[in-house]
């Protein structure tokens, strides 16, 4: 049985379809990578999982259990952490404050807590009091990440993580969720820069139009170059 799977799913937003039958798997302690140009589907697949987007057609299950539609909160209950494109951090609120809201326990002895989160972010550490709204776009992507891994997920929902990024932030950020992956954290990665997730992914879905074109290794989408130029080209 697969952690998740997402069974042809369709969704739309409003009469405005957009999902035409994905589907995907994932194994506990994989990270999968759902890659493609801006306005293919990414980004609507990661929230119908999280239950954000309600799947016209299809089914979702988790664990074993259909949360199709099932309410954003009890996905989060249930183990789901979802780091949203544009990060949604309380700008008032302090680093401290932000991480505090996001905490939940987990059911394990290797729970995420401030120590834990800081030892993965150390620059958090150091920004602890500072308010999330006077961070920089990579100190508040560290903070999203942290806030959802405050809430002991098994499973984290990355959208777009190095958007508008610097190119060494970029790489930073890389290296850290290698190190969730490596800690066990069963991820699925949203991702239009294919650099950033070939060196994480154990399997890659490209989406087109709201479709599944291509689902293969790392190793195997390197080596074709004609699909990266079709799909993946600006």
């Amino acid at each position: 049985m697969k952690l998740l799977e997402v069974k042809e799913i369709h969704a739309a937003y409003g009469l405005s379809r957009v999902l035409f039958g994905v589907s995907l798997g994932l194994e506990k302690g994989e990270l999968v990578a759902l890659v493609g140009r801006n306005g293919v589907g990414k980004s609507t697949t990661i929230r119908s999982i999280m239950g954000l987007v309600a799947p016209k057609q299809g089914a979702i299950h988790w664990k074993g259990a259909d949360i199709t539609g099932r309410a954003p909160h009890l996905n989060a209950q249930d183990g789901i952490g979802y780091v949203p494109e544009d990060r949604r951090i309380f700008p008032d609120l302090t680093v401290w404050e932000n991480l505090d809201l996001g905490r939940r326990p987990g059911n394990s002895q290797n729970e995420w807590d401030e120590t834990r989160v800081y030892e993965l972010f150390p620059d958090l550490a150091e920004l602890r009091d500072r308010k999330g709204g006077v961070l920089s776009g990579g100190e508040q992507q560290m903070l999203t990440i942290a806030r959802s891994l405050m809430g002991n997920p098994e499973l984290l929902l990355l959208d777009e993580p190095s958007e508008g990024l610097a190119p060494i932030v970029v790489e930073n950020m890389r290296e850290k969720i290698g190190q969730l992956k490596e800690n066990g954290l069963s991820i699925v990665l949203a991702e239009q820069n294919l650099d950033f997730v070939l060196s994480l992914s154990d399997r890659v879905y490209i989406l087109e139009k709201g479709e599944v074109k291509f689902v293969g290794t790392a190793d195997e989408l390197r080596e074709q170059e004609d699909i990266q130029e079709t799909y993946l080209s600006v």
